[in-house]
């Protein structure tokens, strides 16, 4: 058994399988998850885990060298819009309907438990050399 890292098995395996321009969505407990990608949902209950912790956790594994968001988060999610401009300061901002469009293409899509409006982020995996 893995002692540090990502513990969940599904989650640490489609993590392997990701390579450069992959896209991994992290999305809140009430996006609409698309047929097509993977899903890995690690909802347990409303707030857990939370949109923050999961991100955490992913962005100490992956390499990311872009990412998007809603333009809604700004007005409809305060702490997650400083959160994520905090992270990614070149974030790119699409209307909401485009990012559930995006999501489609993802190649990854990990439910957090966050029940927060617009708690999304569409990552595009980079490479580590």
């Amino acid at each position: 058994m893995k002692k540090a890292g990502i513990l969940n098995r599904q989650l640490a395996g489609a993590l392997a399988g990701l390579g450069h321009g992959d896209g991994v969505l992290v999305c809140d407990a009430g996006l609409p998850v698309p047929d097509g990608p993977r899903v890995v949902d690690l909802a347990f209950r409303a707030g857990v885990p939370s949109f923050a912790e999961v991100l955490d956790g992913l962005l100490g594994e992956l390499v990311v060298e872009g990412a998007t968001a809603a333009t809604e988060v700004r007005e409809a999610n305060a702490g997650c819009a400083a959160l994520l401009d905090g992270l990614f300061p070149a974030l790119a901002l699409v209307p909401h309907e485009r990012l559930k469009e995006l999501a489609a293409g993802a190649r990854l899509i990990v439910r957090t438990g966050e029940a927060r409006p617009y708690a999304n982020v569409l990552l595009r995996c980079g490479v580590f050399f």
